[in-house]
């Protein structure tokens, strides 16, 4: 072979006695590291045996806990291959192809619905999209064949071949078109029960180091790779992945890639199934004249995964690639087969033809297993759907699935609407929790699905051991006093780095220098007024499951404290708050999966209707994303479809801290900072201005909230550069953890202290110098003390009367959902200081909305 060099590492063969010591663990159901998983793949003879046991152990508990004791499944399949292009260059691989040896670049449409409605005339019910990496960013031909179709690209295509799968066929789409971003698998999320990507491997070096198989592939980095993991457990899609077994990679790295498997399972269980997957050498390729992988290898690997896994996670061997060895690899305790397909070959494995269905049959029925078929997304998923799936598919779903969530035997296969279903959304569940907060309370200091639907807190107890409270910065606050006072703008540099971390985590004397300071420049800059607005928090429905850890609002619609409203009501409560004087409506609400997409015009267009001048500040980033993935646009168009129907603002709200590092902490679905970023910035060249906000005092660090303000400096050069709408306001959000999931797990500390709060409001006002004007403080949060100690040292509003505040409330806030127009001129006192009515952008009131 003169052009690979994929031989794997040696990493030597355990003693007898570490083998032995791993297979009591392993047979103790005690759980494994890396080395004694690493020590297990060399089991043979009687030590395989002893591994098998274990492992059909561990498998037989799985089955059983999934309800389908017993049972070993399988889909039936129609292979799409959408493109043979392909940007990356793998070692091993003939299913991609390059323009001048194809006859056509990509499958045309009509060509995929032929696929499919054939696999469906046979009894299938998935149709497995497969496709090169984005082709279309190495190969002009990909590019020009997709604009010449008014697709900008492959991912846009497959999106719109899978809809038409759905509607012309009843087949359900599972797509595996390789390297998606949160915001991509957002976008196919809603045309596919299930997606997948493999693995393959996190051994770096076999990517990084020429001759290597993975070389020259930039979609087959690990990290990126396991990124894709992360962001699909985020966006909540039911997801396959596996390893390659022998492109050579050591025992070690082959149990690290498992683990890390294991790890995202745990954390968002969203891993359906693990295929493990054999080497088989191909002519014509790099690694043409390496050797298969030995099957024995093969069911060592099978069982260590079935070791590592957790419950819910199917272990999965290709039957086509396993020779005449079926029943070793159920004894080694795959629980399925796969996809195999009456009607298409495997198009990745050319040379080995799927099983007759009727063989597999049988050669689970010989091992004592009976065969049944399932969907794309296993059952737990599809009863689940509420959660997992989007609602468009719920029927094309439910038509296919028997009781059980397994496939229907006597199911039909054809097709039906892609379409959100028909009917306005009514008014439902609790809907007098914005006024019974107050006086009855929430039902529960938790939602029903507390265990699951945040992931595994064990996981992130361990990822915030090391996160105290804050700690004081020993080097002296007064070069950071100084710095403030020549140029408080400049504490964001990060050449300035220590002084701006000695001031936020000042206290005593330097303390109050530093709101001192801050309470002069807020003088100069916004006058000695405290302004507010008169207006009205509209929380539109609560039913979320995208899995915020700080969220105690967000609900399951069985709960009952969850509700949704109508837009006639929702629009209701805009006309009793403009008769009550408000000139502004915040609207906000958690990701609902039955909110039709039109809701969110339709709601600001009955407000409009019924209330033409108030103004409307409405839908945080994640909404705003979620919505535009849902409708399959883009974000501007999203937003200037909004604007059009009288949005007049959007709130920076799902900011919290725009680090990812902390993000993925704090929720386990949100959208990352760079997509808020991204959001916000889009609203401002639209003509959109927002607010700007931080939630802090949870398992951030002050260097956090430098990085988070110099962030949201970026944002405002950014529009004040392009001469667009930029920032209202920043507020700053102390974390409220009564009853907030991740302190009631023993994983966030219990909010900011006094000198927390009294520091960010301070620090916020002299680094956001030049760039954002004014400086909230919430009443909601802080209380009425804790808001006149922050309005003496930078802040210079009061945020709003509200009328309504059921998110801080849920959280268990023990200030109010709502104030009087005297009763926040009494704060404005109380800091020593008028007040004054203002709008939402900060102008003057001229008359009520009307």
């Amino acid at each position: 072979m003169a052009d690979s060099t994929p031989h794997p590492t040696s990493d030597s063969a355990p003693t007898t006695s570490a083998l032995r010591r791993a297979l009591r663990r392993a047979e103790d159901g005690v759980p494994l590291d890396v080395s004694e998983a690493a020590t297990l793949l060399h089991a043979r003879g009687d030590d395989l045996e002893r591994l098998l046991g274990a492992a059909s152990r561990v498998r037989a508990a799985h089955t059983t806990d999934q309800g389908r004791s017993g049972v070993v499944t399988y889909s039936r399949k129609v292979f799409v291959p959408l493109t043979h292009l392909c940007r990356d260059r793998c070692h091993y691989c003939t299913f991609v192809s390059v323009p001048g040896k194809l006859d056509q670049l990509f499958m045309e449409r009509d060509e995929v619905v032929e696929i499919a409605r054939a696999g469906a005339e046979a009894g299938c019910r998935e149709a497995l999209f497969t496709l090169g990496d984005r082709p279309e960013d190495r190969w002009p031909q990909a590019r020009e064949w997709l604009a010449a179709r008014g697709y900008d690209s492959t991912l846009d295509y497959v999106r719109a071949c899978a809809i038409a799968v759905l509607e012309e066929t009843g087949l359900l789409p599972h797509l595996n078109p390789g390297v998606m971003s949160w915001e991509e698998l957002q976008r196919l999320k809603p045309v596919s029960p299930s997606m997948g990507m493999m693995l393959e491997t996190t051994a770096e070096r076999l990517w990084s180091q020429k001759g290597q198989p993975h070389y020259a592939s930039p979609d087959k980095e690990p990290a990126v790779r396991l990124r894709v993991l992360d962001d699909a457990g985020r966006v909540g899609v039911p997801f396959t992945t596996g390893i390659l077994v022998g492109i050579g990679e050591t025992h070690t790295e082959r149990a690290e890639s498992l683990l890390a498997i294991r790890q995202r399972a745990r954390q968002y269980r969203h891993i359906q199934e693990v295929i493990v997957q054999n080497f088989r050498a191909k002519p014509d390729t790099a690694m043409r004249s390496e050797p298969d992988t030995d099957l024995e290898e093969l069911a060592a690997t099978v069982a260590v995964a079935r070791l590592l896994m957790p419950p819910g996670v199917s272990i999965q061997a290709p039957p086509n690639l396993a020779g005449q060895e079926h029943a070793l690899l159920l004894r080694a305790g795959i629980d399925d087969w796969g996809g195999v397909s009456p009607v298409t070959p495997d198009h990745v494995n050319p040379e080995s033809p799927w099983p007759r269905i009727e063989e597999l049959a049988g050669w689970t029925a010989d091992a004592g297993f009976e065969l049944r078929e399932r969907l794309t997304a296993y059952p737990r998923y599809v009863n689940a759907a509420e959660k997992w799936i989007d609602i468009r598919l719920h029927e094309h779903v439910r038509a296919l699935a028997a009781d059980d969530g397994l496939a229907a035997g006597d199911s039909v296969v054809e097709g039906r609407p892609w379409q959100e279903p028909d009917g306005g959304l009514e008014t439902t569940g609790r809907a007098d929790l914005h006024t019974a907060i107050d006086t009855e309370g929430r039902t529960g200091d938790r939602r029903g699905d507390f265990d699951s639907v945040y992931g595994d807190w064990e996981m992130l107890r361990e990822a915030v051991r090391d996160r105290g409270a804050p700690e004081r910065i020993d080097s002296d606050a007064r070069d950071g006093l100084d710095l403030a006072r020549r140029d408080p703008a400049a504490l964001l540099d990060p050449a300035h780095a220590d002084a701006a971390l000695a001031l936020l985590t000042a206290d005593g004397p330097a303390l109050e220098s530093l709101a001192e300071l801050a309470d002069e420049l807020r003088a100069d800059v916004a006058g000695d007024d405290v302004t507010y607005v008169v207006n009205r928090n509209i929380n539109f429905s609560n039913v979320c499951y995208v899995g915020c850890r700080f969220c105690a609002f967000a609900q399951r619609e069985r709960d009952a404290d969850a509700f949704r409203l109508s837009a006639e009501d929702v629009a209701d409560r805009a006309a009793e708050a403009a008769a009550a004087g408000a000139t502004e409506v915040c609207m906000q609400g958690g990701i609902d999966p039955k909110l039709p997409v039109t809701y969110y015009a339709e709601i600001v267009r009955a407000i409009k209707a019924r209330v033409p001048g108030i103004h409307v500040h409405a839908f945080s980033p994640m909404e705003v994303v979620s919505a535009a993935s849902k409708a399959g646009v883009s974000v501007a168009e999203w937003l200037t479809e909004l604007r059009d129907a009288g949005l007049d603002s959007v709130p920076g709200t799902a900011a919290e801290i725009l680090d990812d590092d902390v993000r993925w902490v704090l929720t386990k679905g949100k959208l990352p900072a760079a997509t808020w970023v991204d959001v916000i910035s889009t609203a401002h060249r639209l003509g959109l201005p927002s607010s700007s906000t931080m939630m802090y005092g949870h398992v951030d660090r002050p260097d956090h909230w430098v990085g988070h303000l110099r962030t949201l400096a970026g944002v405002a050069d950014r529009a004040a550069e392009h001469g667009t709408a930029g920032f209202t306001e920043f507020v700053a959000l102390p974390f409220v953890h009564h009853n907030a999931p991740i302190y009631l797990a023993g994983v966030a500390r219990p909010g900011p202290t006094v000198r927390d709060n009294r520091a960010v409001h301070a620090f916020a006002r002299l680094a956001l110098h030049g760039r954002i004007a004014n400086v909230q403080c919430s009443w909601v949060k802080l209380g009425e003390q804790g808001t006149a100690q922050v309005l003496r040292g930078g802040a210079n509003d009061v945020g709003g009367t509200l009328m309504e505040e059921t998110i801080s409330r849920m959280a268990g806030s023990e200030h109010g959902s709502a104030r009087t127009i005297a009763e926040l001129e009494n704060l404005a006192a109380l800091a020593g200081r008028p007040a004054r009515e203002r709008t939402t952008t900060y102008g003057a009131v001229s008359a009520p909305a009307s």
